[in-house]
């Protein structure tokens, strides 16, 4: 009998007998190998079983920044229909965009594929490359056009909703100063910092040619930052010691010609940090030779000279300079301000959200990050419902333990309350309940009730737009939808004053864990909680620590601490690449 014949023989007898048709083995008579073949065909049929389980909800989410994927990370996948669209496929370490302008970290270093991330998440979550063009809250839909260029056919296509989650960040505030678009770098994204880094090469190149002038040199070397917040100040200081460390040796011949200048509208560089920091900060760049012009405001930019109004004088100056860094706050993108008209917040700057996270007036849309705002609601607008509450016997006042009860649910609700009442330093309620004699009261009206908490609502703040409250807003999100069915049944919010029951997820609080400032020659600023203050070379590498450890990846993390090494130990790379 030949082989093939064997192998026929063998094919139909194991067709006839589906128990022995899962794995056939064939040894090869020349090699002696061993293959595994699946007989698929010998299979019986399966019954056909209806899917009796119930659709699950769409979850879309607009966004690839710190929000959404904190967002992201921290949903059960297998919970929903989950589906991204953002113009990136890579989430960026923002705060180190300043490092990667000169080359101290390199600009792939800091981002991580989305699809990376959502891969490692339980369930299934579709990503599309795409930018949101219109929300159709009435319609629940999303419309959306691929930025891929030389893509067949116009990429704009359309998806529905249960859930949207908008985290689609800000643009770059302007203000409408004439040139800025046309002659500023902005520092918003990764290609922003390879595009400056690109230029800050070009700029030393040109002033080394032997056809320009000493004027000519001076006024290519001039690197001007506008906005003396936390991401001017530190690409003041990240371009001081590339160009003083690494630089100068490359060039020597422009080592007296380089300046570079700090335009800050307000009284002082870092208002947002301690005094101590803003002071610091000052003198340091004094001692670097980094100027400093506070109060100023820039009029308008050419490709030559930059115009700006000193306020305390009235004076009109300008400068020339070779590159200019625009970094003096957000605005909110043109597709969330269509969207504000739609729902009708045309009077707002940014998305108005409730204490969790839902847009008002949209059910099922909620905003994380850059592009929303939290609008805190005050205690006195609720004063007589919470009283009424509280005042369980109806009799007009309220007891000591009527008081404490309802306070609870108070601090829950409103943490203006609780903010107030550690500004204080009160420990003990009954504080609130005493007279202004300090004499403690058995029951008080309607009115001592206003007054004790009246004061309250000065406490409430606007969260400012960092990384940190973006990520923690969609961590907490994260744990709604997750907990959504468990806690329908089973509220643990605060109880609700305006109508019964509790409210379904307690409200969202942002916990402070601080903020650095590096300013330099290894040196860093760090505001932390309890008031603690630290500057030094210490808090350089506390900078260090926290900034690898927040990495989104261990992938990331190596690769920053690299680049850290690697530039400690070469410097930091001077190509035009």
């Amino acid at each position: 009998m030949t082989i093939g014949s064997f192998f026929m023989k063998a094919s139909r007898a194991l067709t006839t007998h589906p128990f022995s048709s899962n794995f056939l083995l064939l040894c090869t008579i020349s090699g002696g190998g061993v293959v595994a073949l699946s007989e698929s065909q010998s299979e019986p049929e399966r019954p056909i079983v209806e899917d009796n389980e119930p659709r699950k909800k769409k979850v879309l989410v607009l966004g690839t920044g710190w929000a959404a994927t904190s967002f992201l990370k921290g949903l059960d996948a297998s919970l929903y229909d989950v589906q991204v669209v953002s113009p990136r496929n890579y989430f960026a370490f923002t705060p180190l965009l300043p490092s990667v302008t000169c080359g101290t970290v390199e600009a792939r270093s800091i981002v991580e594929p989305v699809r990376n991330i959502i891969k490692k998440r339980k369930g299934e979550i579709k990503f599309w490359e795409a930018e949101c063009v219109k929300i159709d809250a009435a319609g629940k839909k999303v419309f959306c056009r691929s930025n891929i260029e030389n893509l067949v056919g116009s990429g704009e296509f359309s998806l529905d909703y249960d859930f949207l989650v908008v985290s689609v960040g800000a643009q770059v505030n302007t203000f409408n100063t004439p040139g800025v678009k046309e002659n500023c770098h902005f520092l918003k994204d990764v290609e922003d910092a390879q595009k400056i880094r690109l230029s800050v090469i070009d700029c030393l190149e040109k002033a080394v040619l032997p056809s320009l002038s000493e004027e000519e040199q001076r006024s290519n070397l001039h690197f001007v930052i506008v906005g003396g917040g936390p991401t001017g100040v530190e690409f003041a200081a990240e371009l001081h010691d590339f160009i003083q460390e690494d630089l100068i040796k490359l060039y020597p011949t422009v080592k007296d010609k380089v300046k570079i200048t700090l335009i800050q509208s307000g009284d002082h560089i870092l208002n947002m940090f301690d005094e101590r920091i803003s002071l610091f900060a000052e003198q340091k760049f004094t001692r670097d030779g980094i100027e400093v012009q506070t109060g100023c405001r820039v009029l308008s930019v050419n490709d030559k000279e930059i115009t700006m109004k000193v306020k305390s004088t009235g004076a009109i100056c300008s400068m020339p300079h070779g590159l200019i860094i625009w970094s003096t706050g957000i605005s909110t993108l043109p597709v969330i301000k269509n969207f504000m008209e739609e729902i009708g917040q045309t009077k707002r700057h940014v998305l108005a959200t409730d204490e969790w996270l839902r847009v008002n007036g949209c059910e099922d849309v909620f905003a994380i990050g850059d592009c929303s705002s939290i609008k805190q609601r005050k205690v006195m607008d609720d004063i007589l419902d919470i009283f009424k509450a509280a005042d369980k016997n109806n009799s007009g006042t309220l007891t000591v333990e009527e008081f404490k009860e309802v306070m609870d649910d108070i601090i829950l609700r409103y943490p203006q309350v609780e903010y107030y009442l550690q500004k204080k330093h009160i420990l003990d309620l009954r504080v609130l309940w005493n007279d202004a004699e300090g004499n403690e009261r058995k029951e008080i009206d309607i009115e001592g009730f206003k007054l004790a908490l009246s004061v309250a609502d000065s406490q409430v703040k606007t969260l400012p737009a960092t990384a940190q409250v973006a990520a923690q807003q969609g961590a907490y999100l994260a744990s709604c939808f997750n907990r959504n069915d468990q806690c329908e049944e089973h509220p643990e919010g605060p109880r609700r004053f305006t109508e019964s029951g509790h409210h379904r997820f307690r409200p969202f609080r942002y916990k402070h864990f601080g903020q650095f400032a590096p300013l330099g020659g290894e040196q860093a600023a760090a505001e932390l909680p309890g008031d603690w203050v630290s500057i030094g070379h210490s808090t350089q590498w506390l900078w260090y620590s926290v900034y690898a450890s927040k990495q989104v990846s261990w992938r990331t993390r190596y690769l920053v601490v690299s680049d850290w090494t690697r530039r400690f130990v070469f410097g930091r790379d001077s190509s035009r690449v």
